[in-house]
């Protein structure tokens, strides 16, 4: 089965410390580099997806960001599903162009949340996240309901804060190897373990970054002449997955909605988990990506974490992931975090991955999920 849409452009910004960088800014650098790497010029987009910005907010952020650089697209929206969006705008903009509704979808993310907002009001911002009657008001914050998952699955499944540390430590192996990373410097796990406490057992370095930075995509019908000089990369598979939105109500702390998305995708795509060469997969703490790597079928329960020890995650090990260094530290901005791994992904699947390029990488599976492993997003890509 084939989904007849195709990622033909990618790109992302500078990512860290940006003083002189604002939402629109990373917008249109981003999508402007995407354009250009799928052989376009801006007129030939005619549909737009963006997300959301919290240093920037609007009700129409996409049509804020098309009268921002000119166009005028047959398509123009905005997705709002926290770190879902990137996925779920790849997912709108491949039905867009397989329906033969649109030719070309830009699909683009960016936020300045590192020095375009406080310390306070990121806090304020993030603690829209909780339930305004049964959560918020107890005071529960983003690490802490992230903390509750780490610790039930400490409990049913011997997760250790060591194995946690082993993924912050793996990604930020993998982030040396990218030039564009926010952090870079290596960790040991007595650094990960040592790092200040956030919400037990999370430490700092458990806990994704905070970063300036933008990306975006560009997603394409079958092109009849494809003069962009690049391995095609096929949207293979979609599906998404929904369980709840508050923790509070959560139906399991355990499992969550990435295992109906990822069986979607997969299904779709005709492939299984252990046909993927390259995973990129959300990691706002070290406990999501774990969670979600069993969950998904990568590994089986109470697996992930030896096997992060291990060193399967890493660039030789049995299921490389997050090779540009994740939100752990690659670096996270908003909707843009999760479009991060999507366009590390096409890197690898043209070959183009430098230092950190997999051994004839030909299947990758990206996914995303926002809010407290809420909305979730999977996608299997293909070189063609």
């Amino acid at each position: 089965m084939t989904m007849n849409a195709y990622i033909t452009g990618v790109y992302d910004t500078q990512i860290g410390e940006l003083p002189h960088s604002s939402c629109m800014s990373l917008h249109t650098q981003a999508a402007f580099g995407a354009i250009q790497d799928a052989g376009l010029q801006p007129d030939d987009i005619d549909g737009v997806l963006c997300a959301y910005s919290f240093t920037e907010p609007h009700l129409m952020l996409g049509s804020v960001f098309c009268e921002y650089i000119g166009i005028h697209p047959k398509f123009c929206s905005a997705i709002q599903a926290g770190g879902a969006s990137a996925c779920i705008m790849i997912m709108q903009a491949a039905a867009l162009v397989a329906s033969g509704q649109c030719q070309h979808v830009l699909v683009v993310a960016g936020d300045n949340r590192l020095t375009g907002m406080s310390r306070d009001g990121a806090v304020a911002a993030l603690a829209e996240v909780g339930h305004p009657q049964f959560e918020r008001p107890f005071g529960i914050s983003v690490p802490a309901s992230y903390a509750l998952v780490a610790r039930r699955y400490m409990h049913e499944f011997s997760v250790t804060s060591e194995q946690l540390a082993a993924i912050a430590v793996e990604h930020r192996r993998h982030a040396g190897r990218h030039p564009k990373a926010h952090k870079r410097d290596p960790i040991s796990i007595e650094d990960v373990l040592s790092s200040r406490e956030i919400c037990s057992p999370l430490h700092l370095l458990d806990c994704c970054l905070i970063s300036d930075g933008g990306a975006a995509l560009v997603i394409s019908r079958k092109p009849a002449d494809d003069t962009s000089g690049h391995r095609r990369v096929e949207i293979l598979g979609a599906g998404q997955g929904h369980t709840h939105e508050h923790i509070v109500a959560a139906p399991s702390l355990t499992d969550f909605g990435c295992k109906a998305s990822s069986a979607n995708a997969f299904s779709i795509a005709g492939v299984k988990p252990s046909d993927i060469d390259v995973a990129l997969i959300y990691d706002s703490f070290t406990i999501t990506l774990l969670v979600e790597l069993e969950s998904i079928g990568f590994f089986e329960r109470g697996e992930a974490g030896p096997a992060a020890l291990r060193g399967e995650l890493g660039l030789n090990g049995s299921l490389p992931c997050n090779t540009h260094g994740g939100l752990l530290s690659y670096g996270h901005s908003g909707a843009a975090g999760g479009m991060f791994h999507a366009v590390e992904a096409v890197h690898q699947l043209r070959g183009h991955a430098q230092q950190r390029q997999v051994d004839d990488a030909r299947l990758a599976f990206v996914h995303g999920d926002g809010g407290i492993l809420s909305a979730h997003c999977s996608l299997v890509l293909g070189a063609v």
